[in-house]
């Protein structure tokens, strides 16, 4: 079994580190300065295709494959952790959804936009109350009117909102029916009944935001039923599946952010004519700091690989979001060790990390609930009151919607 990466790997991973070099560091304090949404960055990153790498060629994708997004999610939130919000909205649960779930004129109509960034795309899931379960307590209700699906509710915690041009987002079209009275649809922001109010959040900067959507008598056509009524928590769930690939590697990239940062500032804090990074225990911080990030960062590759081969990789994924998140929270706390005061000082980055460490760490699935996943998962439960958990796993996410009908 080989585990290094490929010369192309490498190639890639490379032109990303200059990208971030030329067109990330000398940008990226400027939006959050001036609490700017950083579309022109998102729009160059776009035209390399960072956000079209596991697409079709014909679609306006860079075909690069699901292991070098890893790679390059990685580089992206090393360099500025807001910045990796792109991957999920640009590259994976709204873009990708439509990929898997649309119809040719869907996918024309808005797959090549999202991708190059020449529109931002936003996940509209989550509701006030919701929490783990997003959709047994859904709430925001589709009435089919004619010709049109006329939307009522509300949503929260919905990245890009409030800058958003197009979404995938889920109603029930049944409200007796549970699970399977929930439908997906494309929504576009710019018709009448759509609100986006952003939460505020000043420990994560400003760049880029999560948001409250408000939705008043808001009318879609019905062409913009995505898939089948009724197959929405099917979409969801293959949506989130593959979400956690990006905010694993993600996760990583914070990690190693952090690890980046303590080993410089080890080597210039000087404490009783010693540098920091000579004494015992600082030295055992990096140490677990290090291995662990190495080890996430396997997980993370593994799920890319998988899919690159055309499996589901639905129980790596979960492994690799649950590993990285814990990873990621332990690391930021060991490099506040290390900082001591100066972790939380403006002039150092160590508390940015921290803080999206946290965040991250309950997205796509917090720890908790991946624990019970993976836990049902090893040990075959079977309990009917579980079916909407068992449900994550039993899907298969592979790239043809046809496999997870």
């Amino acid at each position: 079994m080989n585990f290094e990466l490929s010369e192309e790997n490498i190639q890639v991973r490379e032109m990303i580190r200059g990208f971030i070099k030329k067109e990330v560091l000398p940008n990226v304090n400027y939006y959050e300065e001036n609490r700017l949404f950083p579309k022109e960055i998102f729009k160059n990153m776009g035209k390399i295709g960072i956000f079209g790498a596991c697409f079709p060629e014909k679609f306006g994708g860079s075909e690069m494959g699901f292991l070098n997004l890893t790679i390059i999610a990685e580089e992206i939130s090393k360099a500025h952790p807001s910045l990796g919000y792109a991957f999920n909205m640009q590259a994976m649960t709204c873009p990708f959804t439509i990929l898997n779930w649309g119809t040719d004129e869907q996918i024309n109509k808005y797959v090549p936009d999202l991708i190059k960034a020449n529109k931002i795309g936003m996940f509209a899931l989550t509701e006030s109350g919701g929490g783990s379960d997003p959709a047994g307590s859904m709430k925001t209700t589709a009435r089919l009117v004619g010709d049109e699906y006329v939307l009522s509710g509300s949503k929260t915690w919905i990245t890009f909102a409030n800058e958003a041009d197009v979404g995938v987002l889920f109603a029930k079209t049944d409200l007796n029916a549970g699970h399977h009275g929930i439908s997906a649809f494309i929504v576009e922001t710019n018709r009448p009944g759509f609100t986006a109010k952003p939460i505020e959040i000043s420990s994560l900067g400003y760049m880029t935001r999560s948001c409250e959507v408000f939705l008043e008598d808001y009318r879609i056509p019905k062409e913009n039923l995505l898939g089948k009524e009724g197959e929405g928590f099917k979409i969801a769930m293959n949506a989130l599946d593959y979400g956690r690939l990006t905010v694993a590697s993600r996760l990583v990239g914070i990690a190693q952010g952090c690890i980046d940062e303590s080993l410089k500032y080890c080597n210039e804090r000087v404490v009783s004519g010693k540098s920091i990074g000579e004494y015992q225990m600082i030295q055992h911080l990096i140490a677990d700091m290090v291995v662990d990030t190495d080890a996430a960062r396997l997980l993370s590759y593994r799920s890319g690989y998988l899919k690159d081969k055309g499996e589901a990789a639905t129980r790596q994924s979960s492994y690799a979001k649950y590993f990285a998140s814990e990873v990621a929270v332990k690391v930021t706390r060991s490099a506040l060790e290390i900082f001591g005061g100066n972790g939380i000082s403006d002039e150092y980055p160590i508390m940015k990390y921290v803080n999206y460490a946290n965040m991250l760490h309950f997205g796509e699935g917090s720890a908790n609930i991946q624990r019970i996943l993976i836990a049902n998962d090893a040990l075959g439960v079977k309990n009917a009151n579980r079916h909407h958990i068992k449900r994550r796993f039993s899907l298969n996410s592979d790239i043809s919607k046809e496999a997870v009908k």
